[in-house]
């Protein structure tokens, strides 16, 4: 297994968004996450990246127990974090902000940089202009790109749709079915466009009051009564 998680507990100060939460993510797998708003989503996201620490519970990343482990040490690791509303660095330039997400451990700058860019080809005129002035959704390119320059092999991805014109959806579907194909990676997604992430997933958890509470395929999500009951979203 890729990612273990068993029991999973986090809390916002005396609030608990987390109330164990356990499943397991296999190699090269690709994981839905749905819910209602405020049932938990991206605080899940957080407590596997550790910016929300863990009350409870552990997480065993490819082996190693990362429960108490500091963001940087998992990225280190392999974990790769897109966070909702992207969170680019919009004073500097594309290819600067493609660099900022290279590492030690993703090889010579230069030929990650070329690398990614190949599955990225929108951003290739891009690359001298500042990041503030890209639309909303070259911004969500920009981000996935400068993930993947770090070569995690567990990306964490919150609501890459949010806002996003449909043409550049299709984009981030045919990007990431590509690296899907290639192998080599796997990834958590949080999402609320069904089309999108009945794309993506193989599997997909329904998360309520902080705990998963129910597992079902990319087909069941045209059925109109679990969608209204269990995921708030009407189709």
């Amino acid at each position: 297994m890729m990612l273990n998680v068993t029991g999973l507990r986090a809390s916002y100060g005396r609030i608990p968004m987390l109330n164990g939460v356990s499943f397991s993510v296999k190699v090269g797998e690709f994981i839905g996450i749905l819910g209602h708003n405020g049932m938990g989503k991206t605080t899940l996201l957080k407590a596997l990246m550790g910016f929300l620490p863990a009350t409870g519970g552990l997480v065993r990343f490819d082996g190693h127990d990362v429960t108490t482990a500091q963001p940087h040490q998992r990225a280190r690791l392999g974990v790769g974090y897109v966070p909702q509303g992207r969170e680019i660095f919009p004073g500097l330039t594309v290819y600067d902000n493609l660099r900022m997400g290279c590492s030690k451990q993703s090889g010579a700058e230069q030929d990650t940089i070329a690398e990614v860019l190949e599955e990225f080809p929108r951003l290739k005129p891009l690359l001298d202009r500042s990041g503030g002035a890209l639309s909303g959704g070259e911004q969500q390119l920009l981000a996935i790109a400068r993930c993947l320059c770090g070569k995690p092999r567990l990306v964490l991805l919150d609501e890459p749709t949010e806002g996003i014109q449909p043409s550049i959806i299709d984009e981030i579907v045919e990007v990431l079915q590509r690296l899907r194909a290639n192998g080599g990676l796997t990834m958590i997604l949080v999402e609320q466009n069904l089309d999108f992430i009945a794309a993506l997933s193989q599997r997909i958890f329904i998360i309520q009051k902080g705990t998963i509470t129910r597992e079902v395929q990319p087909s069941d999500l045209g059925d109109a009564s679990l969608v209204g009951e269990f995921i708030g979203i009407t189709t």
